[in-house]
Formats: structure tokens, C-alpha cells, sequence
């Protein structure tokens, strides 16, 4: 499903150019569980930028189920990200004068899907997350668990492919962590390819891949068949 050959990311700050992606070459294979791990500043966060077309390689070539997405537009890059890829962030991003429902909502609306489709398809995933009683509740009334389960119905409501977890559980207690991932963990289930970083040890083993960065670098991966 994901193919990164030889990309490099570069970012110019004043007169020094920094190496955030140094040389990552990476095999995602449909239905995959894969968490990536490494300390601070070591490019995990550009990497799942350039998986969730984000952000453009400085070189190398990314290709998502067979296409080289690095050559399409910024509206056909667009698209296929609305299509094809759900994001879940630490910080959540939710629109603060929206409802639960109304977030929710969002993707579909940019995907010019008609109202008469979109109500039956966000009432569905809100109560399959136990969250139909708080569908008229706006972010500043939920709890940090409600909101990163409203961010996940907003990333699963078009059916995406690939769904992208970055620091999910970071900004919640023990408990609330536990519940947003067994969710994650139980959408993999049903077939989604979940990429998840995560400085989290702990939940990074959890995955059945845990591939590790460093200084930009992919280093050599591992696999838990227990997963």
C-alpha cells in the first residue's frame, strides 16, 4: 500500500539546512499495525506528515497503493488525502464553535457529499463510539478522551485506508489513553492501516511493527507476532 524510496526532507532555517528525513526507505503493507518511535526532533512527526501527504519530500519518490502521489497537484494531492487517509492528532484539532457533530461532519462536507448521505453516516460512527448523547456538545464541554474519540469519528467517517496516529494518547490519563487505543487497535481490526507515533514505549510495542528513527534515519524495525 505505501511505498517511500529514498526521500529526504530538507528544511532551510536561516543560512543552515536541516536534515529532517535522511535517506527513508519504507514497505507498508495494507492492514499493517506500525508504530514509529524515536526521541525528540528525530522525524517522526515530518515522516507521518509526508505519509499523510502534508508535506512534499525534498527528493524521493512516495507512492500510496501503486501511485506516485509526489507528482500529483496540491488539489489532487487534496483528494486523495480526503479519499484515501484519516488523521488523528495528540492536539485533537477540532473547531471550537463546532458541535461534536458538526466536526464530525467536516470531512464529508469537503468531499461534496450530500446531506441526506452525510447525517446517517456521522450519527452511525458517533454511536459506534459511544458518543451520540454528546453530538451537541461543542470540545470545551467533552473530556480529553471525548474529544480524541470525536477527532477518530472525524478521521473514520469517510472510510479511509490508512489512518495516521500522531501522539494519540499524549495528551490524556492513563485510562483515557488505554480506551483511545484499544479503539485505534480495534478499527486496525476491521482492516484500517494504522500508523501511529508514539514517544510512548509502551504503546509503541503494542503494534505488530515498531520501526524506530533517529536523527532522520529509519533504523532497522521490529515485529510482535503477540500483537
Amino acid at each position: 500500500m505505501i511505498d517511500l524510496e529514498h526521500i529526504h526532507r530538507n528544511f532551510q532555517v536561516g543560512d543552515q539546512t536541516v536534515r529532517a528525513l535522511d535517506d527513508v526507505n519504507l514497505h507498508i503493507e495494507a492492514g499493517e499495525y506500525v508504530s514509529i518511535m524515536g526521541p525528540s526532533g528525530s522525524g517522526k512527526s515530518t515522516l507521518l506528515n509526508l505519509l499523510g501527504l502534508l508535506d512534499r519530500p525534498s527528493s524521493g519518490i512516495y507512492r500510496l497503493n501503486g501511485e506516485d502521489v509526489t507528482s500529483l497537484s496540491d488539489t489532487q494531492q487534496a483528494r486523495v488525502r480526503n479519499r484515501e487517509i484519516g488523521f488523528v492528532f495528540q492536539m485533537f484539532h477540532l473547531v471550537p464553535r463546532l458541535s461534536a457533530e458538526e466536526n464530525v461532519e467536516l470531512p464529508l462536507i469537503l468531499a461534496g457529499i450530500p446531506p441526506e448521505q452525510r447525517r446517517p453516516r456521522v450519527a452511525a460512527v458517533l454511536e459506534g463510539l459511544h458518543l451520540s448523547n454528546r453530538r451537541h456538545h461543542k470540545p470545551e464541554q467533552l473530556s480529553g478522551g471525548q474529544r480524541q474519540r470525536v477527532a477518530i469519528a472525524r478521521a473514520t467517517v469517510t472510510n479511509p485506508k490508512v489512518l495516521l496516529a500522531d501522539e494519540p494518547t499524549g495528551n490524556l490519563d492513563h485510562k483515557s489513553g488505554q480506551d483511545v487505543i484499544r479503539i485505534l487497535e480495534d478499527l486496525n481490526h476491521r482492516g484500517i492501516t494504522l500508523i501511529m507515533v508514539t514517544h510512548d514505549q509502551e504503546m509503541g510495542q503494542r503494534a505488530r511493527r515498531q520501526l524506530h528513527m533517529l536523527d532522520g534515519r529509519l533504523l532497522n524495525g521490529q515485529r510482535n507476532d503477540d500483537a
